[in-house]
């Protein structure tokens, strides 16, 4: 058959056939159909499956770094006693106490100590490093004069890297990473207990003006290591709490924004990821006690900033716990969360971490005193008043700045049912009245050694002359 012929052949059919036409089409449409619903019934399944595959993988992801999380953080918290440093067992140490440590790491072959600069009034800020992988990760404490409990850590930190023990775990680390540890970069303010350096200036917010020889060292240095993870290092005050919660706010974390609108590039998130990581470590050892830095940008901030200038800036706030004046459980924690950040930047494996999981962490809030007294009956001008109090007790420096006394104050009163005490004191039915004055004259300060305070306070006298 030509093809002229098959041609008429096939129209002819048509035209006399509509109804095999119709019939055919209508199968020809029917079967369609039903390879289209396949089809569509195929690309559904095989979604399905990735999805399920895809959540799998997760649940695996995350099985596996809990996993992971658990076994190195136990491990560090079980044997921390070997690697405390305890010559600082104190939150008031100074300048020299820190030297002869320092100067052991600078004969010690593992260690690499460099004097980096000095402070206003010349004293030595000393960079100590250990490790030859490419990632480095830098870690300063003590930019605030006053806020000392990372500095221990730090040091207990570089125990567990002179020990002989955990030696596949310290290999994995130091094959990877570079630490860089700089202690005390404000000894100055350290040597008088106080926040800002000889100059009176925040070295926190020196970090577009430079002013400060502390904050030209910290901008040089991150810049020469060009550091992949910046660790912050400082403490708050104890009167954080977790939001809406009656604990506080033991550890506190941030990725500080590098701008107003805060923006997430990918050096932020993994300091957002590698966060979680430690939030998930610290939430087994002191459970619902870790906060979220307020992330507001402020541009002189050197968080903020060495965020924009290319390095993951990881902010550690260590705040209050129960009964732990010298802060040394918070020591502990820091000991942990740094270790076990460190080990994930090494292994890596912080980058499958979620990071909407950052969010849910808590935000930071202040409502904590140190006394809440509920209830109490206030009166005055013949009527009776009901009013909650929050008190303080704030420390008062010796004259050597190491040693300190209580000044207990009233913080606010009234309704402060929003707010919480590490200690509480239901007054319903108890009376505020005023304090009496003993009604002696002391003939000096050596005669209070002899009263017996308890009894003076238990008979309503608070004032001595």
């Amino acid at each position: 058959m030509n093809l002229k012929l098959s041609i008429v052949v096939a129209f002819t059919f048509v035209l006399c056939c509509p109804q095999a036409y119709s019939q055919t089409q209508e199968g020809t449409q029917t079967t369609n159909h039903a390879n289209t619903q396949k089809d569509t019934d195929t690309q559904v399944k095989k979604q399905r499956d990735n999805r399920k595959l895809k959540q799998n993988r997760k649940q695996d992801t995350d099985s596996g770094i809990q996993e992971h999380r658990k076994e190195i953080t136990e491990s560090l918290y079980g044997t921390y006693k070997t690697y405390q440093e305890t010559s600082l067992d104190k939150r008031r140490f100074k300048y020299h106490e820190l030297q002869p440590l320092i100067d052991a790491y600078r004969v010690n072959p593992k260690f690499k100590v460099q004097t980096v600069g000095k402070s206003i009034e010349g004293r030595k800020l000393s960079l100590i490093s250990i490790g030859s992988g490419k990632t480095n990760v830098f870690l300063w404490s003590q930019m605030h004069g006053d806020e000392p409990t990372a500095t221990q850590a730090i040091f207990d930190i570089l125990n567990f890297f002179d020990s002989e023990d955990f030696e596949e775990e310290k290999q994995d680390i130091l094959k990877s990473c570079t630490l860089h540890f700089l202690p005390m970069l404000n000894p100055d303010g350290a040597e008088v207990y106080q926040r800002r350096n000889r100059l009176g200036i925040d070295i926190n917010r020196d970090a577009l003006r430079l002013q400060s020889p502390e904050s030209q060292t910290l901008k040089s240095v991150r810049d020469s290591l060009d550091a992949d993870f910046g660790f912050n290092l400082h403490d708050q005050s104890t009167y954080y709490n977790a939001e809406r919660t009656e604990k506080p706010a033991t550890i506190s974390y941030l990725a500080p924004a590098y701008n107003y609108e805060k923006e997430i590039n990918d050096v932020r998130a993994d300091a957002m990821k590698v966060i979680v990581f430690m939030n998930g470590v610290i939430q087994k050892y002191a459970p619902g006690q870790v906060g979220r830095y307020n992330d507001d940008f402020e541009p002189r901030a050197f968080g903020d900033n060495i965020q924009k200038w290319g390095t993951s800036a990881i902010l550690i706030e260590s705040g209050g716990y129960s009964e732990d004046v010298e802060k040394q459980e918070i020591r502990k924690l820091n000991y942990v969360s740094i270790l076990s950040a460190i080990y994930t930047i090494a292994k890596g494996n912080y980058k499958d971490i979620a990071l909407d999981e950052y969010e849910k962490i808590p935000e930071n809030d202040r409502k904590l005193f140190d006394l809440k007294i509920e209830k109490a009956n206030y009166p005055l001008l013949g009527n009776n008043y009901r009013i909650d109090i929050g008190m303080n007790r704030l420390e008062v420096d010796e004259e050597d700045h190491a040693s300190f006394w209580y000044s207990s104050r009233v913080i606010d009163q009234g309704d402060l049912s929003t707010y919480y005490g590490y200690e509480n004191l239901d007054a319903s039915g108890y009376t505020i009245v005023p304090g009496k004055v003993y009604p002696e004259t002391l003939k000096s300060v050596d005669v209070l050694g002899k009263l017996k305070i308890e009894s003076l306070l238990k008979s309503g006298h608070t004032y001595i002359r």
